[in-house]
């Protein structure tokens, strides 16, 4: 199973609509604001790990803290992460995994999924923190089984952006990651229907 597969499968459960239904956001809003989320991170992961350090630190992280521990049992994990309870341990811990991942792009693309979805920032920065662990998770847990080396990590993650790259929203998270700060992404995104992204859920 690929990762976005893996992903998908997880968030399948019933998460997305548990989220709705705590934050009060319309259904639709709320798949598409998981779409660009999961695009987001995993244009992000891939554009990290390009680098021989970057993929090798991404690796070590996987190793370390993220062996797809969290996707047994998502639900009642998902709920603790959902109700703000503090983290367990690394795995859990959404806003240290996008710290590393985003850096200083972490405002900016809350408000960037804000306007591509219609969910406030608040609700789509709680959507940001649980999605990051499960997103680490998954990696780690297609890294583990298929005893891949860092150079593999990075051929993953590279694959999942190439095959997701007729996707509007990946699109746009690539003009995103790679902009020079004149915030042309997020003017655009202003004008744009959430029809345009994915059908993230669908088969």
């Amino acid at each position: 199973m690929d990762l976005m597969s893996m992903v998908q499968r997880a968030l399948s459960g019933g998460l997305l609509d548990q989220f709705s239904r705590k934050t009060g956001a319309d259904a639709q809003q709320t798949e598409t604001a998981a779409s660009g989320v999961v695009n987001t991170i995993i244009g992000a992961l891939t554009r990290n790990a390009s680098t021989e350090e970057g993929a090798g630190s991404l690796s070590n992280a996987l190793d370390r803290d993220h062996d797809g521990g969290i996707l047994d049992d998502l639900m009642d994990k998902a709920k603790a992460m959902l109700g703000g309870s503090e983290p367990t341990d690394k795995s859990t811990d959404g806003a240290s995994i996008l710290k590393h991942i985003l850096g200083d792009k972490t405002s900016a693309a809350t408000e960037m999924i804000s306007k591509s979805s219609g969910l406030d920032t608040g609700a789509i920065g709680g959507l940001m923190t649980t999605l990051a662990p499960i997103i680490m998770g998954a990696l780690g847990k297609i890294k583990k089984s298929q005893g891949l080396d860092a150079s593999g990590v990075t051929d993953v993650l590279t694959k999942t952006v190439q095959n997701a790259n007729q996707s509007p929203m990946m699109d746009m998270v690539s003009r995103f990651l790679d902009k020079d700060g004149d915030g042309s992404v997020l003017d655009d995104l202003a004008d744009m229907g959430s029809s345009l992204f994915g059908k993230f859920m669908k088969p």
